[in-house]
């Protein structure tokens, strides 16, 4: 059975909620995946990993509970983030603990690995993989990835440079599996708009950053909601990887966003001994321009179902300024 096949008639929403580094905790998974769409955390922000065993029995305990009480509306599946890239030492324990407890979804970073592929199959498993270009995608699923996540200009945290429409358009020139699309998402309008693009999912994270349940500071939420695209900058000298951040984030920690010369980057590195050189930079997308209070979880997400609702009813409708005789002397 294909991904595809197996979430069918499970979601609410054709939507994941993205890994949000240090963010994302049971907490805010269980809300997302509660209400209808696909839950997700990075395995590295259980620290130490015997919080991760912890934490995956909690959700799986937690989601069980909910099944029971609402079994006409299941909770969607959960995912969690796995960062395949060399330097992290913790890859080996977080892959046998994600293993053991049968996690649904993997999505892999930073790298594509076969034998991390062929654990999660091994159980039924399925794994996505995040990418920035064509090359990256290839590589995914030449190595066995069930799916991709393209993650385009605009995305908060790690992101590409490339327009969506291009990314998709391309990928979908020879890959017919799962496609998430990543890249300035908070509204239900863009969920919609990613689905007549061609990709399977929307793939949000910045919006949930500013919900009662993710685990950030309370100033980065309010920077969050008082920030507009313009306040948004793309560079690599965060995590030695190019990303998107809140410049006024960069502003506070001593640094001009808007020159940025001989301020000496950051080098990749997700050991667990690696220290954050720029803790208090935080990442952000573009999105950021239709987030206006922090709210619980649910309530984001039961306003994406109706802005989504609302978005499908408009298009059913048919665009005004469209003749409709074009229509019948195409048909003829």
């Amino acid at each position: 059975m294909t991904l595809l096949e197996n979430l069918k008639g499970r979601l609410r929403l054709p939507l994941i909620g993205s890994p949000l580094f240090i963010i994302s905790v049971p907490d805010l998974v269980v809300a997302q995946c509660t209400s209808g769409v696909i839950g997700s955390m990075p395995s590295l922000n259980a620290r130490p990993v015997e919080q991760l065993d912890a934490w995956l029995a909690e959700i799986k305990e937690r989601l069980a509970a909910h099944d029971a009480a609402h079994p006409d509306r299941p909770a969607a599946p959960f995912a969690i983030n796995l960062i395949v890239h060399r330097s992290n030492d913790r890859l080996e324990q977080d892959l046998a603990l994600c293993v053991k407890h049968k996690v649904p979804l993997i999505i892999t970073s930073l790298g594509a690995r076969p034998e991390v592929n062929q654990a999660i199959h091994a159980y039924g498993g399925y794994v996505i993989h995040d990418v920035i270009n064509q090359t990256f995608a290839h590589k995914a699923i030449e190595k066995g990835a069930d799916g991709l996540v393209l993650v385009a200009a605009g995305a908060g945290g790690h992101a590409g440079a490339q327009s969506p429409f291009a990314m998709l358009q391309e990928t979908r020139a020879w890959f017919d599996g799962p496609i998430a699309l990543s890249g300035a998402m908070a509204h239900g309008r863009s969920i919609l708009a990613a689905e007549a693009m061609g990709a399977d999912f929307a793939y949000m994270g910045t919006a949930f950053i500013a919900t009662q349940e993710a685990r950030a500071v309370e100033d980065y939420k309010a920077m969050i909601v008082g920030s507009g695209a313009e306040d948004i900058i793309y560079t690599n000298l965060i995590t030695g990887v190019h990303g998107n951040y809140l410049k006024p984030s960069l502003r506070a920690a001593g640094l001009d966003p808007d020159n940025l010369a001989g301020v000496e980057g950051s080098t990749m590195n997700f050991g667990t001994d690696r220290k954050r050189k720029w803790k208090d930079i935080w990442g952000a997308g573009q999105s950021v321009s239709g987030l206006k209070e922090v709210v619980p979880a649910a309530a984001l997400i039961d306003r994406l179902a109706a802005e989504y609702a609302a978005a499908r009813a408009r298009i059913n409708a048919g665009s005004p300024l469209v003749n409709p005789a074009w229509g019948r002397r195409a048909a003829a």
